[in-house]
Parts: C-alpha cells; sequence; structure tokens
C-alpha cells in the first residue's frame, strides 16, 4: 500500500523580495485552491452543450501561531505593499511536498496579494494566532 503524505511532510515559506522568512515554522494549516470557472454554452442544432474553462488564478489560506517577531515583519511588508510605499516589493509562497517515497513536487506561488491580516488572541492559555488570506493570479508546480 503506498503511504500517503501528512502534514508533518509538508513544508511552507513565505519569501519577501526573495529573503525567505524561515523564522515563521508554527504553521497550523495550510490551503491552497485552483480558482477555474466552468462555462457552458449551447448552439441550435446541437443536443448538448459544450464545456470549456478557464483559470482565474490561486486563492489559499494559512494559519500560524508565533514564538518572535517575524510575522510582524511579514504583515508590516504586506502593508506598505499595499500602500505603494515600497515599490517592486514581492511576496512569494512555496511549498514543499516530501513524499514518502522520495518525490519533492514544490508548489510556487507568486506575486501573492493579501486580505485581512488578524492576529488572534484567544484566551489567557491560547496560543497568539496570525492569519494569512492570500490571492494570485499565477502559480507553478516543479516537478
Amino acid at each position: 500500500m503506498a503511504k500517503r503524505i501528512r502534514g508533518q511532510e509538508v513544508e511552507v515559506l513565505v519569501v519577501v523580495d526573495g529573503v525567505p522568512k524561515t523564522n515563521m515554522t508554527s504553521i497550523q494549516n495550510f490551503e491552497v485552491t485552483l480558482e477555474t470557472e466552468l462555462m457552458s454554452e449551447g448552439y441550435l442544432g446541437e443536443t448538448s452543450e459544450r464545456k470549456d474553462s478557464i483559470f482565474k488564478g490561486v486563492s489559499g489560506r494559512m494559519e500560524m501561531h508565533f514564538d518572535n517577531q517575524e510575522v510582524l515583519r511579514v504583515y508590516q511588508a504586506i502593508v506598505d505593499k499595499a500602500r505603494r510605499r515600497t515599490p517592486g516589493t514581492k511576496i512569494n509562497i512555496k511549498a514543499t511536498l516530501n513524499f514518502p517515497n522520495g518525490q519533492r513536487p514544490r508548489i510556487v506561488i507568486t506575486d501573492v496579494e493579501f486580505g485581512a491580516l488578524p492576529l488572534n488572541f484567544g484566551s489567557r492559555s491560547d496560543y497568539g494566532t496570525a492569519t494569512l488570506d492570500f490571492a494570485s493570479s499565477d502559480m507553478s508546480i516543479m516537478y
């Protein structure tokens, strides 16, 4: 039976202007959705509709605990980029999937944009949580 990949075999990096933020390691969950739109059109004289699709980009979400200020630095870079304070700032997200059979594909999401940037301290005993909701018009998978 083939072994399946688990979360412990996935490495996620946020890269700001080519610099990996390697201190952001307490990632609890990571989700990526490749957005496609299904199109359907019917024509006279045909008995079924023709199908097509269009790629509309990538969206995702990651949630992490933080034990240093690196998350706040990334948040500041995101805000500075959104306010056009730092022209040319580019933020990428890279996920490496380390399969038990030795395969290591990488998902690279380029020039990422972000939505709301919550920091959450649920209670006295809860760890601080940072959440990144993101979207991009492009991504690649390297095998």
